[in-house]
């Protein structure tokens, strides 16, 4: 009985694992979409695991951190062409090559932030209310100033061959303050999601942090966040 009950909460640790992130504090750094500031190495290394066999031939991963002000964001993947023509913010990004954030800081209520950023440095900012799965999505009110998300990309030889491109953000807490449990603190949850889409071959493969075999928006299943 012991021994079962040993394996029961052994397994039940490594889910916890699995599905959690930890976001560790740092002070205010500024980025360069390659994560080359030292504030980077205290920030584990997390999978975007491929959600279709697409996407199986292409690793992508990512790294988070916090500080007073806001949320920094690191996503890499590797790719053989940049698949977009999207040359405008607030575009629908998604149709093509993206990287995606969600973050969800009261699951209680259905509704959260959604940010998308293409290898052209070009953005996706909503606030979605989500009732029953019908998701729309709203831009913040007066994005501008210290509200704007900081981000920098970066791509590395994606010319035919296996490259990389990558994108480094910073999430300020004055963009998320319509939501609640804003700004993050120690000890704090919050529920959220890391995606991407591709399309080199015309057809889209994805990849997500939390495992969800439908859309992106299924917001029940997002994985948590622990702020230490």
């Amino acid at each position: 009985m012991k021994y079962c009950f040993y394996l029961l909460l052994l397994f039940a640790s490594s889910v916890y694992a699995q599905d959690t992130l930890l976001v560790q504090h740092v002070a205010d750094f500024p980025i360069d979409g390659q994560a080359s500031h030292p504030s980077w190495q205290q920030s584990n290394w997390y999978t975007l695991p491929a959600r279709n066999e697409l996407a199986k031939n292409l690793d992508s991963r990512f790294k988070i951190l916090y500080s007073d002000k806001g949320i920094y964001v690191y996503l890499e993947g590797q790719d053989e062409k940049v698949s977009t023509s999207y040359q405008n913010d607030f575009e629908d990004l998604y149709q093509a090559d993206v990287f995606e954030v969600f973050f969800h800081p009261n699951p209680s209520v259905p509704l959260y932030f959604e940010y998308e950023i293409n290898p052209l440095g070009k953005e996706l900012v909503l606030m979605v209310p989500n009732f029953q799965g019908k998701f729309y999505g709203w831009l913040p009110w007066h994005y501008e100033g210290e509200r704007k998300v900081q981000k920098k990309v970066s791509l590395k030889h994606i010319s035919g061959t296996k490259g990389l491109w990558s994108a480094e953000l910073f999430i300020p807490f004055s963009l998320l303050s319509p939501l609640e449990n804003i700004p993050a603190k120690a000890g704090m949850t919050w529920r959220g999601n890391f995606c991407r889409l591709d399309y080199d071959t015309g057809k889209m493969a994805k990849w997500s942090w939390s495992p969800l075999p439908g859309t992106f928006h299924d917001y029940k299943k997002y994985g948590v966040f622990l702020f230490k």
